[in-house]
């Protein structure tokens, strides 16, 4: 598969697949070694954060932006790897806890006679 033909979580996951047996990483990917790679990545996230303020973190400059983004992929590559291993549809699982969330977390009444 062809990196820019990846246009949805099918696509990269079947190309992450692809990427990984061929280097024969398979065999490393257990969801142990990949939830913590996932969190390495996410801490790495997190860092171009630390110790900004709320406006500096809404705009980042374009060379910070671009780091972000690679940490952004990679959090997204290693959650999708650990979903494929588990046999985790994420867009379902998403759509399921949103779900949960919107029954834990409603929305606020309006006012009364308002």
């Amino acid at each position: 598969m062809k990196y820019a033909d990846i246009r949805d979580l099918a696509d990269l996951r079947a190309a992450l697949r692809e990427f990984a047996a061929a280097r024969d990483w398979r065999q490393f990917h257990t969801p142990k070694n990949l939830a913590m790679a996932m969190i390495v990545e996410a801490a790495e996230l997190v860092e171009h954060f630390q110790w900004a303020t709320p406006e500096q973190s809404l705009s980042p400059a374009p060379e910070k932006l671009a780091e972000i983004r690679d940490e952004v992929a990679d959090v997204l590559i290693y959650l999708t790897e650990l979903a494929d291993v588990l046999d985790i549809d994420i867009i379902a699982a998403a759509r399921e806890k949103i779900a949960k969330n919107a029954l834990k977390y409603p929305p606020p009444l309006p006012p009364e006679g308002g």
